[in-house]
């Protein structure tokens, strides 16, 4: 599938990357974010949030496992570095959460490859070669998102870049 890369100069750019992700998330949408601690998953879903109309605060829910928000589409958060077995995360129940019509964000998203990374978009955050710098990869997986990625997701971040004054991807 598609891959997109994105460099990130700040936590308030990262929050930038989040909004374009919510200009093309629809129901039934699942988000695997991979990265290191620190890396800016919980900032990047603070960007999407907002920018589906959330108004609570987004903090990551590393204790309480998962955040639900009162956006459009509602988005569940959640945390999986505290699970030590797949059968954790199926215990969640978010099959649940994605047939009502939610999308699904899921901080340590690779240990949920083998329920959910053949159908999701993979974002990964690594740290940029200068100081408080993050490379964001965007990995489309499967049919879901085969069909709007190059298009509709490039287009989404450029916009939501451009209009923060920052550097947009080159599709």
């Amino acid at each position: 599938m598609g891959q997109l890369e994105v460099t990130s100069a700040s936590p308030s750019q990262t929050r930038v990357v989040g909004a374009g992700i919510a200009r093309v998330l629809q129901a039934g949408d699942v988000v695997l974010l991979v990265g290191s601690l620190g890396a800016g998953k919980t900032t990047l879903v603070q960007g999407l949030v907002a920018a589906l109309g959330g108004h609570e605060a987004v903090t990551s829910p590393t204790f309480t496992l998962a955040h639900r928000y009162r956006s459009t589409p509602p988005v569940t958060h959640v945390d999986l570095w505290r699970l030590e077995h797949l059968q954790e995360v199926v215990d969640l129940a978010l099959e649940e959460e994605l047939e009502d019509g939610g999308v699904v964000i899921l901080e340590w998203g690779d240990a949920a490859e083998p329920l959910y990374g053949a159908d999701a978009l993979v974002v990964r955050l690594d740290w940029g070669r200068v100081d408080g710098a993050r490379l964001i990869t965007l990995e489309a997986r499967g049919g879901a998102w085969a069909s709007r990625f190059e298009g509709e997701v490039c287009e989404a971040l450029t916009a939501s870049l451009s209009a923060a004054r920052a550097e947009a991807p080159t599709c």
